[in-house]
């Protein structure tokens, strides 16, 4: 299959980075359950059905880490440990109280987020409208693009690109190394030395 980064129009499937940290921003303003979704999908990477899969023993706050069950793949089971910020799984445990529901066994099982993909679906639309973002854009696999693409741009290995977003092949994490970043944007800077004077003509 042919992966890219844009869709038929010519358009980009992905966030840039003031895109992806105005959809922090507005999560945080949500605020609840609604906020912590989107705040796992815009700093993990994941897909959204392994987002609502998570449960409190998932969080590991010694590894400072949530530890997702990568969905598509043939075989269950596989699980990969992708590095947050402490401020995260702090605002995990206000909303959800996922520590306490770690040390009682009936709780520690339970899903965060009690809903359908469509709901969740819904919810991160919401967030993106007030965000601002491009209408094209305001989908869940644009922050899991977005997260790939950051890491990419700042020169994290695809190895470990590949490993934290659960791809079953390098060739598809490869994708990331086509995005114009700022040394390259810097290098076609030099052609454009005079484009200031002809436009102001």
């Amino acid at each position: 299959m042919s992966w890219s980064l844009y869709d038929l129009h010519g358009r980009r499937k992905y966030l840039v980075p003031k895109e992806r940290w105005a959809f922090c921003d507005a999560a945080l303003r949500v605020g609840g359950e609604t906020g912590t979704f989107c705040a796992v999908l815009a700093f993990s990477g994941a897909r959204i059905s392994e987002v609502l899969a998570l449960t409190p023993d998932r969080l590991d706050d010694g590894n400072g880490a949530i530890n997702f069950e990568t969905l598509k793949r043939r075989q269950r089971g596989i699980i990969r440990a992708v590095p947050v910020p402490s401020a995260l799984l702090d605002c995990l445990d206000d909303v959800h109280g996922y520590r306490a529901a770690q040390r009682d066994t009936d709780q520690a099982s339970v899903h965060l987020w009690p809903w359908s993909r469509t709901t969740a679906w819904r919810k991160v639309k919401a967030v993106m409208l007030l965000a601002e973002a491009p209408a094209f854009l305001s989908k869940p696999k644009a922050l899991r693009h977005a997260f790939g693409a950051e890491a990419a741009l700042n020169q994290v290995s695809l190895t470990l690109i590949k490993k934290w977003m659960g791809h079953a092949k390098l060739e598809t994490t490869e994708i990331y190394t086509s995005l114009i970043g700022d040394e390259e944007r810097a290098l076609a800077r030099l052609t454009w030395r005079q484009a200031k004077r002809k436009f102001r003509r």
